[in-house]
């Protein structure tokens, strides 16, 4: 519509003409960008480090030479979906009614086998929802002892998983944060029937339960956040499959690269454990009886109902938690 060759009116006069801005004929319009390389570099990131938000994730592409800032990460990861995985507040609150115990392991040192046991539950994230896991391990051979899987937060399946723990053994102490499944009363009546002690962890003191709480990051990145489990089935068989080859097949580093089944059953000897490091010191172990794996029994049936569609669920407990 406008010339640029006309001679007898200039591209100004023919603009006026129009009513249009000048800017308007200059204007070269911009290629649409493929932001699918940098999209699917940034999952990649993320799959690796779940806990990277996107300031972290920006640094990262933009060592790796990726012509990319803060809002444009921001924008995408927003687009897929993504966010780091980091604990919410107020996901162990304890029932005000329940009793709070003292945390007891303070200063101690862990030296054998079914002296301390730690329990924490921790949720996997569905295509539709939510599964709650929960499991003990032990803390001196890192064995996870015993473990159960539920669509929902109550307290039954934390019970069904202790119950089974003390078919394999009995802990001098066992320690949990200060969930309401934890503090409610048939839980601290089975534990204390059982002449095991009760150890809490502080209010906001996530590092007090440090043993499970690597655990679960072991478990998440490599098992979970690989498979990507579409129905409860699979995860449920997918975490029994990893839970025994932790147990029996991975080397651990903090207990001298072998398995934790060996240390559990007194066949080896792991270094003591205390306050989050390590005692040098040369020491004989009590052999314990051998025990079996209470990781291959079932686990129990969950409801066929729909998954919750947040961590902290739309079932809440009859007996709080977590």
């Amino acid at each position: 519509m406008i010339e640029l060759s006309n001679k007898k009116l200039s591209v100004r006069q023919q603009c006026q003409l129009l009513g249009v801005n000048r800017s308007v004929v200059y204007y070269k319009g911009k290629r649409a960008v493929d932001e699918s390389e940098i999209m699917n570099r940034i999952h990649e990131v993320w799959l690796k480090f779940p806990a990277y938000g996107y300031r972290r994730i920006t640094k990262a592409l933009q060592d790796e030479g990726y012509d990319i800032n803060r809002k444009r990460a921001y924008r995408l990861m927003g687009l897929m979906n993504l966010e780091a995985l980091y604990a919410k507040p107020n996901l162990s609150e304890p029932h005000p009614g329940h009793k709070i115990y003292p945390y007891l392991l303070k200063g101690l040192s862990i030296e054998r086998p079914n002296q301390i046991w730690c329990t924490d539950i921790t949720y996997v994230k569905m295509p539709q929802g939510f599964v709650y896991l929960v499991a003990i391990i032990d803390v001196y051979s890192r064995y996870i002892v015993s473990w159960r899987l539920s669509t929902s937060l109550d307290t039954a399946f934390c019970l069904d998983m202790l119950r089974s723990a003390f078919c394999i053994g009995r802990p001098e102490i066992l320690n949990t944060d200060q969930g309401c499944q934890f503090t409610s009363i048939d839980w601290i009546n089975m534990v204390e029937g059982a002449g095991v002690k009760v150890s809490m962890d502080g209010k906001g003191r996530w590092a007090d339960n440090i043993p499970i709480e690597r655990f679960w990051r072991t478990l998440k990145h490599e098992n979970i956040f690989l498979k990507a489990y579409e129905t409860v089935a699979e995860v449920r068989n997918g975490i029994k499959e990893f839970i025994e080859l932790y147990n029996e097949e991975r080397l651990h580093s903090s207990i001298g690269y072998t398995n934790p089944g060996v240390i559990y059953r007194g066949e080896k000897a792991a270094p003591a454990y205390f306050l989050g490091k390590f005692v040098k010191k040369a020491r004989e172990t009590n052999p314990v009886d051998s025990v079996e794996n209470t990781t291959s029994c079932e686990v129990s049936s969950l409801p066929g109902g729909c998954l919750p569609h947040s961590p902290q669920g739309q079932q809440q407990p009859q007996q709080p938690f977590y």
